[in-house]
């Protein structure tokens, strides 16, 4: 019932739909669109780049849903909507829906369920998704499960970041964004990370822009078309292979009795494998 209405355009629908999907009832579905995955380190400016990127695709007429991964609550479990309060401009266009998305204690940025909840999204007619994810490390591996182009943002004055990101998520990262180019210091951090950057097999497009004046969006809005036109990378599919059989692992409906098995030295891990795949 609240697909069918999310389906025909009622935002309390699709709302009603996302939250069933949030807590647990599984989703899947045929509709194509595109995924923006948003990284980075708190404090370069995640939240104001991605709802200027929402603002110039309802510009051009496109339909763009974002999902703002927030730490939960420690009281009700609930998203905090620290990104909702940052995006109030980004929520005022009638092309733009924003849900913020609550990592429910899960270690990874990405809490598994987003994939089914952009699902929902794609089904409902928002065929472009952003997802913003609470920082950025090892831990934001679990992005490429979903998303076809992942963007690195950082800013002047945060430190040889990249050095630290070669071992993580710099390996799946599309295109990093120098944000608040605007400050001084942005030419010579986005100089740095093109010297690091140039000691690896991978080329990695760097953009320049301010979410706060809104210089460069426009570039980067082309840039990020660019990416998805030319596909998703095996190393992408890698990830989104593993995310899908830890998926499979977590919903098997003996797993509470294998890992007792396991636990009281029954049978090997070997065993246990052949039983997940059963």
């Amino acid at each position: 019932m609240e697909l069918d209405k999310a389906r025909d355009g009622s935002r309390l629908g699709l709302s009603q739909a996302l939250t069933l999907v949030e807590n647990g009832l599984p989703f899947s579905t045929e509709e194509e669109g595109r995924v923006i995955g948003i990284t980075g380190a708190p404090g370069v400016g995640k939240s104001c780049l991605v709802d200027k990127l929402a603002q110039a695709y309802a510009r051009n007429g496109e339909k763009v849903a974002i999902l703002a991964i927030d730490p939960s609550s420690p009281i009700s479990g609930g998203a905090l909507l620290g990104d909702r309060l940052r995006m109030e401009s980004a929520d005022l266009e009638d092309l733009v829906y924003m849900r913020s998305v609550a990592t429910r204690g899960e270690t990874g940025a990405v809490p598994s369920v987003v994939a089914d909840m952009v699902a929902v999204l794609k089904e409902c007619g928002w065929k472009r998704v952003i997802i913003e994810t609470v920082g950025s490390g090892q831990a934001e591996f679990r992005i490429a499960a979903v998303a076809d182009t992942i963007v690195l943002v950082e800013a002047p004055g945060m430190g040889d970041a990249i050095q630290s990101e070669k071992a993580g998520i710099i390996e799946l990262v599309d295109i990093i964004v120098v944000n608040k180019s605007d400050l001084a210091g942005a030419d010579a951090t986005a100089a740095n990370i093109i010297s690091a950057l140039s000691a690896g097999s991978k080329n990695i497009p760097v953009k320049q822009v301010s979410s706060h004046t809104g210089d460069g969006i426009t570039y980067l809005v082309q840039a990020i078309d660019e990416v998805a036109d030319s596909g998703i990378s095996r190393t992408k599919w890698q990830e989104r292979l593993a995310s899908q059989w830890m998926r499979k692992m977590s919903h098997h409906t003996n797993l509470d009795s294998i890992l007792d098995e396991l636990e009281s030295s029954q049978i090997s891990i070997q065993e246990a494998i052949l039983l997940l795949e059963a």
